[in-house]
């Protein structure tokens, strides 16, 4: 349980905020059990599950353990965000398909996409959002294509996607994968750049928009600061999208969730789907 997202919780209304750390889903059951027959029929509607982590595939198998183990009346909402992971793709897939709209006047759809960084949970999860969108997507990895594709491979196991793993592991190798995109959603580490200025001078002209979700030191895509919302990035027709721009959507789409676990009338089971919905209302609303 992050010092973040216990943060969220409290700045979402919530007043106790119990860490359950090592838990495996297994556990799950008996937790959820002991927390919604503690609560009564009407006192369940003040408490709720938040699953953090950061395994996406678990995450998700537990919110479904979650669900499994309520006896109604006695059921509360569960809300899955494994490393802000689920918000946090939301938040750069819908702040992407918002520029791509203003900025070129298209979407997701039939555009190829690199996931640069790709096979951590917030890549993960942005490869299968933009998919869903209507995107052919790659995540690439440095540690090279076989990385790549067992980590894709995953993902689609788990979702049912068809999202494909590249190289990325020589400059040569980037570069290529660069020049075939027409979106580059940079998801690596904190402080790591993945895309450089001489990668993007390679990458073309089919190149629309380059997204960052990194706010540490060197920029992951290079030219694409912070602040950046739809800023022309240098050398290309692309305009970039910067990682606090990304981070208003998310902190938005986070504490929406959790304070509409907290209102709602009857249980809410909130996972990326319901992310990317919230965060395309929140970005819609700025337009």
């Amino acid at each position: 349980m992050s010092p973040f997202d216990v943060n969220m919780a409290v700045d979402a209304g919530y007043e106790v905020v119990v860490p359950y750390c090592e838990v495996e889903t297994a556990q799950v059951r008996g937790l959820v059990q002991d927390a919604i027959f503690s609560r009564g029929p009407k006192g369940v509607a003040r408490t709720g599950v938040f699953i953090g982590g950061r395994d996406v595939v678990e995450a998700v198998d537990m919110l479904d353990a979650a669900r499994a183990a309520m006896v109604p009346p006695f059921e509360v909402s569960v809300f899955a965000d494994p490393s802000g992971s689920f918000t946090t793709a939301a938040a750069m897939v819908a702040a992407t398909e918002r520029q791509l709209r203003k900025a070129h006047g298209t979407d997701f759809a039939g555009k190829r996409v690199l996931v640069a960084g790709g096979t951590g949970p917030v890549g993960r999860i942005v490869a299968l959002l933009c998919e869903q969108l209507g995107a052919k997507v790659f995540i690439a990895s440095h540690r090279g294509a076989a990385h790549a594709a067992e980590s894709a491979d995953a993902t689609n196991a788990r979702f049912g996607g068809t999202v494909q793993g590249a190289d990325a592991s020589t400059v040569e190798a980037r570069r290529e994968q660069l020049a075939q995109s027409e979106v580059v959603l940079a998801c690596a580490a904190a402080g790591v750049q993945v895309v450089t200025a001489d990668d993007l001078a390679a990458a073309g002209s089919k190149l629309l928009v380059a997204a960052d979700v990194n706010a540490v030191p060197p920029e992951g895509v290079a030219g694409v600061g912070v602040m950046d919302d739809g800023k022309p990035v240098p050398g290309t027709r692309a305009v970039g999208i910067g990682a606090l721009a990304i981070g208003n959507v998310k902190y938005g789409t986070q504490n929406g969730l959790f304070v509409r676990m907290r209102e709602a009338g009857k249980p809410q089971y909130l996972s990326f789907p319901e992310a990317l919905a919230l965060a395309r209302e929140l970005v819609a609303a700025k337009a």
